[in-house]
């Protein structure tokens, strides 16, 4: 069985090798939105292990909205215990201090609420439309600062879809389209600029991933201020785009009368007391 700290160990390896190119890499983007990618993270075997240990997607929770289409899960002792070691293999102190020097960011601090994190599945035609994350952690006492995404989909091409988009000049400009390919660890940056979506998954395939969230103490710009996770429309759904402003703006007006939400918020791991 692979543990977490075994796993740690693994993904610690292959980011060593890949630490210069991931810091510049990195470096030459934070300007818009900061991210970086490694490819070949774990030996295939293992991977292929962590995909098949995914459960179908009807046992996950069903997000279906204007805003997104997809299954997620964050109640890891439900699920293959593969999965939970694999998601806190990347908050073990090592991985985190690690990314922390690629970044150069101070006081990282990895979530083991897994509030918006997980594991999530998108089959055909399923969608993340254009957002700002969350800004903070479910307490509201941290800034979300990382978003790390590691895929795990075998032989999966870039013309199946689901790939990343990040939107650094926002939603006038251009994205940087980064497909979800197998093996491959994305790190992006969290502000008041990281706009970002998935496309839509073209095939009969699901697209598997792996998440986590690391928040610190302070933003990562002066600029950045308290907002819930917010939606637009792609530069061609101009009528979408209108409608989830008007959401965006009420569930905002929401938040800001009740700190934590009218409703807890259920995507959490909810773990049992030993």
């Amino acid at each position: 069985m692979h543990t977490k700290k075994s796993l740690a160990v693994l993904v610690l390896s292959q980011l060593k090798q890949q630490q210069q190119q991931a810091k510049q890499q990195y470096d030459a983007t934070k300007s818009g939105i900061g991210y970086f990618f490694v490819d070949d993270l774990l030996p295939i075997d293992i991977v292929k292990e962590i995909h098949r240990a995914f459960p179908l997607p009807v046992e996950m929770k069903r997000n279906k909205s204007l805003r997104e289409h997809k299954h997620i899960a964050a109640q890891m002792d439900q699920h293959d215990p593969l999965l939970e070691q694999a998601i806190y293999a990347f908050q073990d102190a090592d991985v985190v201090s690690l990314i922390q020097s690629i970044c150069g960011i101070d006081k990282l601090e990895p979530d083991t609420n897994l509030y918006a994190g997980g594991i999530s599945t998108m089959e055909k035609g399923q969608f993340l439309n254009p957002h700002l994350d969350n800004s903070h952690d479910k307490d509201r006492n941290r800034w979300r600062v990382l978003n790390l995404l590691y895929y795990v989909n075998p032989n999966w091409k870039d013309h199946y879809g689901g790939d990343l988009e990040l939107w650094p000049d926002g939603l006038k400009g251009e994205p940087i389209v980064i497909p979800s390919k197998f093996n491959r660890l994305v790190v992006m940056a969290t502000h008041q600029g990281s706009w970002h979506a998935v496309r839509p998954v073209q095939v009969d395939q699901a697209r598997n991933c792996v998440s986590n969230y690391y928040f610190s103490p302070d933003p990562l710009r002066e600029t950045d201020r308290f907002h819930v996770t917010t939606f637009r429309g792609w530069p061609h759904q101009r009528i979408k785009n209108e409608i989830l402003k008007i959401d965006s703006t009420l569930r905002m007006g929401l938040r800001k009368l009740f700190k934590k939400g009218v409703i807890e918020n259920p995507h959490v791991y909810k773990k049992k007391k030993k």
